[in-house]
């Protein structure tokens, strides 16, 4: 290009043209920071409270059955005609174990720091 080329109206169309590559480059990047990083951290989210949630679920079933077992063999209380007993104790024990745990759940929003 020669000097004449070099025009203020031509160095300033380049720069409003290479203006406008960068606020397009800057909108794209800021939409995928704010769509796609949130969709990350509730996926993350998700996955761990699911996984949490299936081991302690058969943690807990473990559990109570192991109670169950232990007070059909250990016991000699529950022979014959309450044979039924140790299945309402685990019973009422799994009860108690739910509402406590459902009373220790609370509403968190994902995006939001705990306070």
């Amino acid at each position: 290009m020669s000097a004449a080329d070099q025009t203020p109206a031509s160095i300033r169309a380049r720069r409003e043209s290479a203006s406008v590559g960068d606020v397009v480059e800057l909108v794209r990047d800021y939409a995928k920071q704010e769509t796609l990083g949130p969709l990350k951290g509730a996926g993350r989210w998700l996955a761990l409270g699911t996984a949490g949630a299936v081991f302690l679920g058969l943690g807990l079933v473990l559990v109570l059955l192991g109670v169950l077992r232990l007070l059909q063999t250990e016991t000699d209380a529950f022979d014959g005609g309450f044979s039924w007993v140790p299945y309402v104790v685990v019973l009422v024990l799994c009860v108690v174990l739910s509402v406590v745990a459902l009373s220790r759940v609370k509403k968190a929003t994902l995006g939001k720091e705990p306070r």
